[in-house]
């Protein structure tokens, strides 16, 4: 018999549980913090993680890597998980309740699979934990001094190009019109998103190089700040040029489209830039010794 035709009924045996054990925590997560702008990425990290890991997980089975099961380590691990939904299940604590769902997922893969393909799947482990909703006293505490920066950036730019620009605090005056930098325009919200994404982008690129894969990683958070402040930017000059109703309307979800573009353009133009310097290197590290010889 097949590793696949044996892996069948106890997988469709642990979705059922797994459907009856999440989905009401799902329902209140759409009703309740996925609906909001703070956490609205969460459904879209869910959905390409779990995409992710069928798709890892069948390249697995069709490449016939070794199933050799871990059972001390799988029922850690699951047993791990399980505590933690019952601790945030009863306490409401999402941090917990929802994070839990990664050790639960790895434990299963464990015990029926083994760590070769617990391993081969290790990416779609760590994307998950972006969808985990972190606590409002961490996000508010972390909210307040990226919304000023924020703030501070967009008064600066829009001040250089000879815009009547004013702030007070995180109230920006331009013009006639006043804008409050929300939390959904601080950075906080869309680093995470663009972390997920980033991390997307470097695994589906698969670069050989770890440093440059470290670095681009890194790189992502001054990216989310860049593409926030272009955001306030662009809506002040819709507010400023075309009126509050047009800055409130469907262009002002639309900047949220032009923060995400930014970001992206960004994220490609930084990798195409350390993909030149990686591949100068090289060229001009043999030129300095080749000059250095006597």
């Amino acid at each position: 018999m097949r590793q696949h035709d044996r892996l069948t009924l106890p997988l469709l045996v642990i979705f059922a549980g797994i459907i009856a054990m999440y989905g009401p925590t799902t329902v209140e997560l759409f009703h309740g913090v996925w609906s909001t702008d703070r956490n609205a990425h969460g459904p879209i990290v869910l959905a390409v993680g779990l995409w992710f890991l069928y798709f890892k997980g069948r390249s697995a089975l069709q490449q016939q890597m070794p199933v050799q099961p871990a059972p001390l380590l799988g029922w850690l691990t699951l047993s791990l998980g399980l505590a933690l939904f019952v601790l945030g299940r009863s306490q409401s604590f999402y941090l917990l309740e929802v994070g839990s769902f990664i050790p639960v997922l790895l434990g299963t893969v464990l015990l029926l699979c083994g760590k070769n393909i617990a391993r081969h799947l290790w990416f779609g482990f760590v994307f998950l934990i972006f969808m985990v909703p972190l606590p409002t006293t961490i996000v508010d505490t972390l909210t307040q001094p990226l919304k000023i920066a924020v703030s501070y950036s967009a008064e600066n730019l829009l001040y250089f190009f000879d815009y009547p620009v004013a702030r007070a605090g995180v109230i920006l005056t331009i013009g006639q019109y006043q804008l409050l930098v929300a939390d959904a325009c601080s950075g906080l919200n869309s680093l995470f998103t663009l972390e997920a994404l980033g991390l997307l982008y470097l695994n589906v690129m698969r670069h050989e190089s770890a440093v440059r894969n470290c670095v681009l990683a890194l790189l992502i958070v001054p990216i989310s700040f860049a593409s926030n402040v272009t955001r306030v930017i662009v809506l002040s000059l819709i507010t400023y040029h075309l009126g509050d109703a047009a800055g409130q309307g469907f262009l002002h979800g639309f900047s949220g489209m032009v923060l995400f573009l930014t970001a992206l353009m960004l994220i490609i133009s930084l990798d195409t830039f350390l993909r030149w310097i990686t591949a100068s290197w090289p060229r001009w590290r043999g030129r300095s010794v080749v000059e250095q010889t006597p």
